[in-house]
């Protein structure tokens, strides 16, 4: 180390540089910490996390800013620090050994492995110091020091054991036949997990998961199931009431600790305001509620001021500490709500967000309306209300703020361009698909490289790490969407190399499934494969479902031939757990209904055609894909369909396709509603 920084000083991760100043002798992860284990003889301390993460931030002050800790660490060990973010296949591979070791999994993540990367012990946060029945850091740390000088055959053995045993349960995957009750399986799954009290799924802590809530929204689309929207309607009005929402800044903090949506683990996201964005537009364009467009727009307006790069890229997350407290900048005392308001509009204000003198959480108080109604929440833009909000929160902006992960990462961007393009179609707001369109810009001239790799990070000008499965999917979900919102060709061609590239790179015509890392990455004690849905739709998912739209809007059967194999390969496994596939189930609707799609073929800027443009946005309609056919570009854009549509009599046209079997023309809005109504 030089001038007390370790290796980290180069790196260009927040959360690697949030420990660069540490005594411990970091190594980021790659080559030369694993030959130096090698060299030196020891065994590898790997310790993963993110740079919003609380506990993360007491882990590290408690003990990797603690000079007696960092002196047991660089005798005896080589210390490596991942951010889960940065490498998600790393992170994978190594949660997959902590899962099956401790039964659980979290971050900080704390690996104890051999020079070879193959883990032998397993924990999440420890603190300094055994206490309370827990093993404290020195203690493990000296005891397998210990174990390793005088019974290192134990530990090697307990390698090899946990390598081939968390191989063979990755390998075993139930292949077979989906059945035709899948969905209503789904369904079920869903509403057994459901809190009928406060919506979402089980008790506690509660995430909000937006793919097991989009994935009942269209199953009450396709099945006409009131049930199954009323849970997604009660889960996001919960949500919305709670304190898991910042109703001064708006956004989505991560999850909260109790089953009532109130007390939350501070820290936003940008991949759960993301993926929030998007269910709330869906839901708004499903019921026509008001509401959910305003909830909607407020994520937005969150993301504008506080997410968003000045070049129009996004940010990863906001912490959840500041001043070195949890929650601190967003926590209130009545007393100072009355001070700031005056007595009678802050005795008002306290009302409405239930801000008492005893407070909600350690004695302040989380603004909330959890005691409101719908009715109430639905006039809850009074303009008194709004203009007492807006000078509350003024006065909490003079705070110091929460740390910014102000990386930028190409998958979590990819949601929210979809996201954004998605809002920007269905509230007819030109302005959302242009910022979609200028994130976009960013990833292809800032993460793309002179061949059109894409990486997974960027940070200060200086893109890092080859893209992985997610970073792929993700952004292509994106492109898509774009598509979708613009009826731009060009983005269909974009989206038809990045698929070709992700393919290529990703995946595994053995298995049939795509592997998280790919040919150009290094090579892992385990391939590193997500199927499972968790907090995020897996990027196995996120491909499949782009596998199923460019099926349906190109025609072409290469689409289909991945979508199938997936399902053929997962298909046992899905049957077993239909929970941990919701997002994947959505994509099977299209193989299994078979592709729907609407072409719009003629000039596009000519009023019929412009008008049917408009009203198949205001409808929700999530099982079609919508197309343009220009003849005037059909030399360009030809190639990109198996099927062609022109217009009929010169005049702009719609068709109806299913299968690829089209209705006959259709020639204006209302008609066009009217057949989609009815067919």
């Amino acid at each position: 180390m030089d001038d007390g920084m370790n290796r980290l000083k180069s790196e260009q991760s927040p959360y690697l540089l949030q420990h660069a100043e540490n005594p411990v002798d970091w190594y980021p992860f790659g080559e030369e910490a694993f030959e130096e284990a090698k060299r030196k003889d020891r065994p590898v301390f790997l310790s993963i996390g993110y740079s919003s993460c609380h506990w993360c931030h007491v882990m590290r002050e408690e003990s990797f800013e603690d000079e007696e800790v960092a002196e047991i660490l660089n005798r005896y060990f080589i210390s490596v620090k991942v951010d889960r973010e940065e490498r998600p296949d790393v992170d994978h591979v190594y949660m997959s050994f902590c899962q099956a070791m401790t039964g659980h999994g979290g971050w900080p993540m704390t690996i104890l492995m051999t020079g070879e990367g193959k883990p032998f012990y397993a924990a999440t946060y420890l603190p300094r110091e055994s206490r309370q029945g827990q093993l404290g850091l020195k203690e493990l740390l000296l005891e397998i020091h210990r174990l390793w000088v005088e019974e290192r055959e134990k530990i090697v053995s307990s390698s090899e054991y946990a390598v081939k045993a968390v191989k063979e349960a990755l390998n075993e995957k139930k292949e077979g036949d989906l059945s035709s009750d899948v969905f209503r399986k789904g369904y079920l799954s869903l509403k057994n997990a459901y809190d009928e009290v406060h919506g979402g799924f089980y008790i506690a802590p509660k995430f909000p998961v937006p793919h097991h809530l989009l994935y009942l929204l269209r199953y009450w689309h396709k099945e006409k199931e009131p049930d199954a929207l009323e849970m997604v309607e009660k889960s996001l009005l919960g949500m919305y009431q709670g304190g898991i929402f910042d109703h001064l800044g708006y956004g989505f903090s991560r999850y909260t600790v109790d089953e009532r949506w109130l007390v939350p683990h501070f820290e936003k996201m940008l991949y759960d305001n993301a993926l929030l964005l998007s269910v709330y537009t869906e839901t708004y364009q499903a019921s026509g509620k008001r509401i959910y467009k305003e909830i909607a727009e407020k994520i937005i307006a969150y993301i504008d001021r506080v997410m968003t790069t000045p070049e129009g890229a996004f940010y990863s997350a906001e912490d959840a500490d500041s001043e070195g407290e949890e929650g601190k900048f967003y926590l209130f005392t009545r007393e100072e709500v009355l001070e700031v308001l005056g007595e009678e509009d802050g005795a008002w204000f306290s009302e409405v967000y239930g801000i008492t003198s005893s407070g909600n959480f350690e004695g302040k108080n989380i603004l909330n309306l959890l005691h409101h109604s719908l009715e109430a929440l639905e006039k809850e833009e009074d303009e008194k209300l709004v203009r007492l909000r807006r000078k509350l929160f003024a006065y909490r902006e003079k705070r110091v703020k929460p740390g910014k992960d102000d990386k930028i990462l190409s998958s979590w961007n990819g949601l929210m361009i979809s996201a954004l393009a998605y809002a920007g179609k269905v509230f007819q707001k030109e302005e959302y698909v242009l910022r979609a369109e200028k994130a976009l810009r960013f990833m292809m001239d800032h993460i793309t490289d002179e061949e059109g790799n894409l990486y997974a990070s960027y940070r200060e000008r200086r893109s890092m790490h080859k893209g992985f499965l997610d970073s792929y999917a993700f952004l292509l979900y994106g492109v898509l969407s774009l598509q979708e919102a613009t009826l731009r060709n060009r983005y269909l061609h974009l989206a038809e190399q990045l698929a070709g590239d992700m393919v290529e790179e990703f995946y595994d015509k053995e298995s049939g499934l795509f592997r998280l890392n790919g040919k150009g990455h290094e090579k892992l004690v385990l391939e590193a494969e997500d199927i499972h849905d968790s907090a995020l739709p897996s990027g196995n998912s996120m491909a499949a479902a782009s596998m199923g739209k460019l099926w349906s809007l190109t025609g072409k059967e290469k689409y289909k031939a991945i979508l199938e194999k997936t399902f053929n390969v997962l298909g046992g496994e899905i049957m077993e757990d239909t929970m941990g596939f919701s997002f994947l189930l959505t994509a099977y609707r299209t193989l299994s209904d078979g592709p729907k799609e609407v072409v719009l073929s003629g000039k596009l800027e000519e009023k019929p055609l412009r008008e049917m443009k408009h009203s198949l946005a205001a409808i929700y309609l999530p099982e079609y894909t919508v197309v343009h056919h220009d003849p005037k570009r059909k030399d360009r854009d030809g190639e990109l369909f198996s099927f062609w549509r022109e217009p009929e009599e010169g005049k702009g046209t719609a068709y109806v396709c299913r299968d690829f079997t089209c209705s006959m023309g259709i020639h204006d809005a209302k008609a066009l509603l009217k057949h989609l109504r009815e067919g």
